[in-house]
């Protein structure tokens, strides 16, 4: 039902009972439902974590297909237990720390969240001195940590034929840089297949697609965690995590 307005004893045009207080009304509501449902984060696209593995040929995969390495393992292990990553392979076959530091600032170009750093491995094969080895890992670690990345650090343990001195410098270098920073520490990364003959390729050193598997089962519990930290984190009013 309409209210007819007169002016000067003629009839103007009916408008709408409740007209301008309804549209007010309506209004309020929109804006009101628009703001619960950004604060709910309905119908927002749910964005992938972005996992960093800054490493050398162990991350990289050496010798194996694309879908049996260490990086799409890792991603497609996380997506089974219900986390949606995107695991970034930054493994550079033959890399040693000094040439995961140079490249670091490269890496961090494709806007990780988390990452992993699995290095030394190459230092440690051509017997480089540990504290340049230990330089380099503390540089990486103090970007990520300036950068706010949350990081796992996989550890290296140094071959017995390199002698007892360079084995104590050199793994000890590991956790004292996870205490350093805070960051967790996986001891070592190729826990599960070292020494294991049937899971490593000919060359006795890199891991053939069942090593890389047993170093999954072993070092996930730790990403896992990573990932859960990383999403408790506190929250911006805007809904955004913190940079």
């Amino acid at each position: 039902m309409g209210l007819s307005l007169r002016r000067g004893g003629r009839k103007t045009a009916r408008v709408p009972r409740y007209g301008l207080m309804g549209g007010l009304f309506n209004a309020f509501v929109g804006a009101a439902l628009a703001l619960l449902l950004s604060t709910a984060g309905v119908g927002a696209v749910a964005k992938p974590v972005r996992i960093l593995a800054l490493g050398d040929s162990l991350t990289a995969g050496y010798g194996l297909p694309e879908d049996q390495g260490f990086t799409r393992q890792l991603e497609k292990a996380l997506k089974d237990k219900g986390y949606e990553v995107e695991v970034i392979d930054a493994g550079v076959s033959g890399d040693t720390t000094a040439g995961g530091l140079s490249r670091l600032d490269w890496a961090l170009g494709d806007d990780p969240d988390v990452a992993v750093v699995e290095l030394g491995a190459n230092d440690m094969l051509r017997g480089i001195d540990p504290a340049a080895v230990r330089a380099n890992l503390d540089q990486i670690l103090a970007r990520l940590t300036e950068e706010k990345i949350p990081t796992l650090l996989a550890g290296m343990v140094a071959a017995p034929n390199l002698g007892r001195a360079y084995a104590d410098a050199f793994n000890a270098i590991y956790p004292d840089l996870a205490r350093k920073y805070g960051v967790p520490l996986y001891p070592f990364f190729l826990e599960g297949a070292a020494n294991r003959p049937e899971l490593n390729q000919g060359d006795g050193i890199h891991p053939n697609a069942r090593g890389v598997t047993a170093i999954i089962d072993g070092i996930l519990p730790y990403v896992t965690r990573l990932l859960d930290a990383y999403a408790q984190r506190p929250t911006s009013s805007s809904g955004e995590q913190p940079s």
